[in-house]
């Protein structure tokens, strides 16, 4: 009981650490999708995730920059979803493919096949569950070797402290630190 009460009072102590820079990114249009992970009704509502629904307007600023450009643009839905799930907001045009799977979306499904046969080399995700889709997908990202742009405001959990969290472990963690990017929204430029 003494061990876990000092651990107790030890993570009591923990100061968040200075919040990173954001840096103004430009990116290649051939070369750059975006990836819209699991904006869903069912997660993305005053109820459930009001954090979500505040950042929309960003996920919609991005998604529109993306569209005018002609870019590579593919949608992510939890196991359960479907595409009806998908808010109407930002749901997908006709040839703006669908993926489904758990909260790497690189797990299971065609999506590293897809990046490669369009030869893209740097993805732009965005979506909810920042320390879950975002997170993990991000992460499975670098490991393939993309360069990563992650505009925090366009990025939602339930609490800030996950969120945090998530933006945290990309710019500090061995796998993610040299290929992650943090920006906003109104930061990205396609040349």
């Amino acid at each position: 009981m003494a061990l876990e009460q000092t651990i107790i009072e030890e993570w009591e102590r923990v100061r968040a650490p200075s919040a990173p820079e954001l840096a103004e990114v430009k990116l290649k249009l051939k070369e750059t999708a975006l990836l819209v992970l699991d904006i869903q009704n069912n997660n993305c509502n005053e109820d459930r995730r009001l954090r979500c629904l505040k950042r929309l307007h960003h996920v919609q600023l991005i998604l529109e920059k993306a569209r005018n450009s002609e870019m590579l643009i593919i949608y992510s839905l939890t196991s359960a979803a479907s595409k009806n799930d998908i808010r109407r907001e930002i749901f997908p045009k006709k040839d703006e493919v669908i993926i489904k799977s758990g909260v790497d979306k690189f797990y299971n499904t065609e999506l590293e096949n897809i990046l490669k046969n369009n030869k893209i080399k740097t993805v732009i995700i965005v979506g909810t569950s920042a320390n879950g889709a975002v997170l993990h997908t991000t992460t499975g990202a670098a490991a393939r070797g993309l360069e990563t742009i992650v505009p925090v405001d366009a990025i939602s959990s339930t609490y800030p402290y996950e969120e945090q969290y998530a933006v945290w472990h990309l710019m500090n963690a061995p796998g993610t630190r040299r290929r992650v990017t943090l920006t906003k929204a109104s930061m990205i430029n396609f040349v």
